[in-house]
């Protein structure tokens, strides 16, 4: 059995969320490989909306196993504060939750340490969330994080203390007050809350459910132009948004990947600073912003808002190897009686290309568009391919002729039922 993949393909926010909690009845283990609580996966059923930023967005189904995977970076008190504030809905979660025993632990020093680099760049910072995960990434790679398995050691407050003092002497060349007797202690008790977890080494468990033929599906987070090394540098996240991160995030090998589901959306968002070819910065992506209701479920930021951008998605699905694409909001394009679409970048030689040049923020790209008739009406109440506008069916006919690649879902609007299902998706024959 293979695992399947469900990743975004622009700058986050594509909506994997509600297609993993739609998906997740075909599976039986959701595993997320990568990135923290600066994720916000938005899900919205019977009425209710929720949002996960660590927990894997199939917990809202109770026969459904939830791995929480090596490649993520945890904050305890916002997993605590997620798990229990699921009680209201009848959902324990830590009946069906595995945590990684090697996640790598996000500390409250971490969180200041994120802050205070971003504030020191001043103009030319990144966009940081401020949940620390740059700093908790930064100090796995430099070797002295602390992971989730080293909670159930007898020295863990020692190596704690050791490495919070590394990094108070980091934080005093910046000059800014450290107020920590408030966040230490939510985050002890976050600890002893999670040692009731169920914190095992789960790369022998997603492999062990491999071999028994169990369907895992692998839940990325962020988007694919966000990729510590092949996103829009240094306006990325800290880890690999790719398909290969499922890899190295959850302990398996590249031979065990089926399914590569790439999601975007019927047009472009990023929060944050960095290059966005085809942002719009005039009343068309305003109307945009307020009609998706573009502001991040993390953050609350509203999002930048622009035109579809075919060569960033292009490169996303050769990086990814991505088999089926799913494409969201379609209904926010409802409003529009024309709609663009970026076919190829002008260079400011004049030349053209379909290719992401290697710096977009140094070199200035003019989008080329394509305009195509837009459907102006809305899409509630339709759930069947062939009862949509005329004018959408060729938008989707136009993209998989440009993509290479089947559009097998369309995503009309936040809630669950609100999904039309071309082909059948995650079924095996």
């Amino acid at each position: 059995m293979k695992i399947d993949v469900l990743l975004g393909l622009q700058w986050g926010d594509e909506g994997k969320g509600k297609v993993v909690d739609f998906l997740a009845p075909e599976y039986q283990v959701v595993a997320r490989f990568q990135g923290g609580p600066n994720a916000g996966h938005t899900l919205e059923f019977d009425g209710i909306k929720h949002v996960l930023h660590q927990i894997p967005s199939g917990i809202f189904r109770p026969d459904i196993i939830n791995v929480i995977g090596n490649g993520v970076v945890l904050d305890v008190v916002i997993l605590r504060r997620e798990i229990e504030s699921l009680k209201k809905y009848g959902i324990d979660a830590r009946k069906n939750l595995f945590i990684s025993k090697k996640t790598q632990l996000i500390l409250p020093t971490h969180r200041l340490l994120d802050a205070a680099s971003e504030k020191a760049k001043g103009l030319s910072k990144i966009g940081s969330t401020l949940k620390g995960i740059g700093p908790a990434y930064s100090d796995k790679i430099a070797r002295q994080g602390l992971r989730v398995g080293d909670l159930l050691l007898p020295d863990f407050q020692q190596r704690y203390e050791a490495l919070r003092e590394k990094h108070l002497n980091v934080l005093a060349f910046y000059n800014e007050p450290i107020e920590l007797a408030e966040t230490e202690n939510a985050f002890f008790e976050a600890v002893e809350y999670l040692k009731e977890c169920k914190i095992v080494d789960t790369e022998y468990l997603l492999n062990g459910y491999i071999k028994e033929g169990k369907k895992i599906l692998a839940e990325g987070a962020q988007g694919s132009l966000l990729d510590i090394d092949f996103g829009s540098y240094p306006f990325v996240t800290s880890s690999n948004t790719m398909a290969a991160g499922a890899c190295t995030g959850l302990g398996v090998a590249p031979a065990t990947i089926g399914e590569v589901y790439g999601i975007f959306k019927a047009y472009g968002t990023r929060v944050g600073s960095g290059p966005f070819p085809t942002e719009l910065h005039d009343e068309v992506g305003e109307r945009m912003r307020k009609e998706g209701n573009e502001f991040g479920s993390t953050t609350g930021r509203p999002r930048r808002c622009g035109w579809l951008d075919l060569p960033s998605l292009r490169y996303a699905i050769m990086l990814s190897g991505v088999t089926q694409l799913f494409m969201m909001k379609a209904d926010v394009l409802n409003i529009f009686e024309e709609i663009e679409v970026c076919t190829h970048y002008e260079l400011p030689d004049g030349s053209r290309t379909s290719e992401l040049p290697y710096d977009l923020e140094s070199v200035t790209v003019k989008p080329v568009y394509k305009t195509m008739k837009g459907w102006n009406q809305s899409l509630k109440g339709i759930t069947d391919y062939d009862a949509l506008p005329q004018a959408l069916q060729a938008y989707v006919r136009y993209l998989e002729g440009e993509l290479g690649l089947p559009i097998n879902i369309i995503s009309t609007g936040p809630d669950r039922t609100q999904t039309i299902l071309r082909t059948a998706v995650g079924k095996r024959k």
